[in-house]
């Protein structure tokens, strides 16, 4: 039997149907908004996963091309490994659910949100959110908390929730807040340089909206839901956990208050393995239930220092900044070089200049196609001193990356300013908390030191949340380092320039997050934020005035669309002789922008000269210097423009009466020509003795 059970949003209908597909699933269901539809399905082991100390949750973001009518491009003609997008659109949904499941539960619980249907209006990945969290919160799986989410977006100082495509192109940011009824879960922003305070009332403008969402889907639970199974929390044995604290706890104490790091880390890797020695014997089939107890008492280590003590591992001040260093031109050949140094964390940009044509080609459901801008990173193992196979990226460097993209994306100038595609990669050489806010600091630096000319640089910094057992007691600390990151509640990144925001990523280990919290980590991002950029402004004040002589020199032109043709010629016989006699990259686009690219600024010389004779309209009244093609015993062909001849009859060859065309011109001569008339069927007939005539007027003036 089917249910259905629906509200409106933005004016629109969401709308959640269920009972009578993916019948041996825990739950499935169809969530539609507008005709946007995601199909959901979730599903639990039924024993928790023995070995683990973790929550093996996995989400599944799924794009199905036929949902926008494509097929897929390449020779294999089916969705294969997920985009980019898919991944990113996953991990959001992840980090709004995780937090909400019961604390020891270890059964495998998948979500797979599968794109089936969009319109462009209603995105695919707000919706996937609510209908993971009401497909959760409907099964029997023990996830009670409903989450919901909306995209908020912004048009002449006005906050529009779930903004239609037209909409979209106009708005100022682009802010995905999810939250329970009663707190914020996650947020993601990007934005046109967001002032603070424009950015808090966003936040909370949407939190309103999903309040309503999240209401609904307790409607659902309350009219459909099943019965929760009772899970089998996993729980440490408390004689065990208390005879172990004894035992460790005053050990670890004194070495997690070592200041520095590398001191400190050998300190705790000594204590634990010495207290695992200590009880192995003991407990030889309980060893993972010691290590929950010694992170449990490191956790609460590091909680006392912070809450009690007002003082952080190493050192600092809640809102002290780690010692900062810039520098640029590093590497002799590549296009910009940045190193960004932020106490042991530590990441190098390398900015490439291309052709417009090495735009990134996009085939996924989304409305964009390509990008011209790109950021890639990358977090190799050495970077936090360990031993590991290189892989391909995996999903955090992919979020890593596009986080920093998203952040400079705003400040990029654009192709008719600017006519390069723009590659950045970020290579983290140390990691000590924030690689991915210093990737932002980097990229900076690499890109000014290209010559790129972005609209100001940018910054990232990243906060944190320290809070007390009962949620009483909360501390919000600048720039994180990797132990507040790893024991602390909250990773609250914010980057942006002078003026405003543009990127936020937020997730939490909390079941939400207060308004003093995010409104404290904003603030206080900003004022570490600034500190920053003096930094960086010290070291570059702007863009180079040139690009590196190692980068193509590139020009845009602009012609009529209809003379595409005249350049392209039959088959590409044009173009290719061009690129052939100049060696350049020329990149055509359809509303006739065409763009030359080559390490030879000659040759883009050169070809844009061609391309403008090609393109070029022969208009009466004009002198040109023509070149002979054909001689007639009636006059001579000659052409003015690379590839428009006309006729200069022999009347009109010279001031003087001519007997013989031969007399006066050869094939291969060059002569000036006046451009008499262009008749009805686009003849052209030339005049020398017109020629002759007005520049020997032009001499006596």
């Amino acid at each position: 039997m089917s249910h259905i059970y629906s509200t409106t949003v933005a004016g629109r209908e969401m709308k959640v149907e269920f009972g009578s597909i993916g019948m041996l699933s825990d739950c499935a269901m169809f969530m539609s908004y507008g005709d946007t539809v995601v199909l959901t399905n979730v599903n639990a082991s039924e024993k928790p996963r023995d070995g683990i100390d973790f929550f093996p949750l996995s989400v599944e973001y799924e794009e199905r091309l036929y949902a926008v009518g494509k097929i897929p491009g390449g020779f294999i003609k089916r969705e294969g490994r997920p985009s980019e997008n898919a991944i990113l659109n996953g991990r959001a949904i992840d980090r709004s659910l995780r937090p909400l499941f019961p604390k020891g539960f270890r059964n495998d619980v998948q979500v797979v949100c599968t794109v089936v249907s969009v319109e462009n209006d209603n995105l695919p990945e707000i919706l996937a959110i609510n209908a993971a969290s009401t497909a959760l919160a409907i099964s029997s799986i023990p996830f009670t908390t409903p989450v919901a989410g909306v995209q908020v977006g912004l048009i002449d100082g006005s906050f529009i929730i779930n903004p239609t495509s037209a909409q979209r192109e106009k708005s100022e940011m682009f802010l995905t807040v999810c939250a329970t009824k009663d707190k914020v879960m996650m947020i993601e922003a990007g934005g046109n340089e967001i002032p603070e305070e424009t950015m808090i009332n966003a936040i909370n403008f949407g939190f309103e909206e999903c309040k309503k969402i999240a209401l609904f889907q307790e409607e659902c639970v309350k009219q459909f839901g099943k019965e929760k199974i009772v899970p089998e929390l996993h729980k440490v044995d408390e004689a065990l956990a208390q005879e172990v604290r004894d035992y460790s706890y005053e050990i670890l104490k004194s070495a997690m208050y070592i200041i520095d790091k590398n001191e400190r880390n050998l300190a705790v890797d000594e204590a634990k393995a010495k207290v695992l020695d200590a009880f192995k014997e003991k407990y030889p089939d309980n060893m993972s239930d010691v290590g929950e107890v010694v992170y449990s008492i490191q956790k609460e280590v590091v909680r006392h220092m912070l809450l009690k003590e007002h003082r952080r591992p190493d050192g600092r001040r809640f809102d002290e900044i780690r010692p900062i260093n810039c520098e640029v031109n590093v590497l002799p050949r590549t296009h910009g070089t940045g190193i960004f140094t932020r106490g042991l964390t530590q990441v190098m940009t390398v900015a490439t200049l291309g052709a417009i044509g090495d735009v990134q080609v996009l085939d996924g459901i989304g409305e964009e196609v390509s990008k011209r801008y790109m950021h890639h990173y990358n977090f190799p193992a050495y970077s936090v001193g360990e031993v590991r196979p290189l892989r391909g990226p995996g999903r955090r460097e992919i979020g890593h990356g596009a986080l920093a993209e998203r952040a400079l994306e705003p400040l990029i100038p654009s192709e008719e300013e600017f006519p390069y595609t723009i590659r950045l990669v970020s290579e983290v050489l140390s990691s000590n908390g924030s690689t991915s806010q210093a990737s932002v600091c980097g990229s900076t630096l690499a890109l000014l030191d290209a010559g790129v000319p972005i609209k100001r640089p940018a910054a990232g910094i990243a906060m944190g949340l320290i809070t007390s057992e009962d949620l009483t007691e909360e501390g919000v600390i600048t720039d994180i380092q990797g132990i507040e990151d790893f024991f602390g509640d909250m990773d609250f990144k914010v980057a942006g320039t002078e003026v405003g925001i543009t990127s936020i990523q937020v997730d939490t280990k909390l079941a939400g997050l207060s308004e003093y919290v995010i409104r404290t980590a904003i603030e206080n991002a900003k004022k570490a934020r600034m500190e920053i950029l003096d930094k960086i402004n010290a070291c570059i004040s702007g863009p180079r005035e040139e690009v590196s002589e190692f980068a193509p020199k590139t020009s845009a032109m602009q012609i009529d669309p209809d003379k595409i043709r005249d350049v392209i010629g039959a088959g590409g016989k044009v173009i290719n002789k061009i690129i052939a006699d100049t060696g350049v990259k020329i990149d055509i686009k359809d509303d006739g922008k065409i763009f030359i690219s080559s390490s030879d600024s000659a040759g883009v010389k050169q070809a844009m000269s061609i391309i403008e004779g090609l393109t070029k309209e022969v208009k009466v009244g004009e002198v040109y210097l023509g070149k002979v093609t054909k001689i007639a015993a009636f006059g001579a062909f000659v052409e003015v423009l690379p590839g428009k001849e006309g006729l200069v009859h022999i009347s009109k060859l010279d001031v003087n009466r001519v007997n013989k065309v031969e007399d006066v011109v050869s094939v291969g001569d060059e002569i000036l020509v006046k451009v008499t008339e262009i008749d009805a069927q686009g003849r052209v007939n030339l005049s020398r003795k017109d020629a002759i005539v007005d520049t020997e007027k032009k001499d006596e003036e």
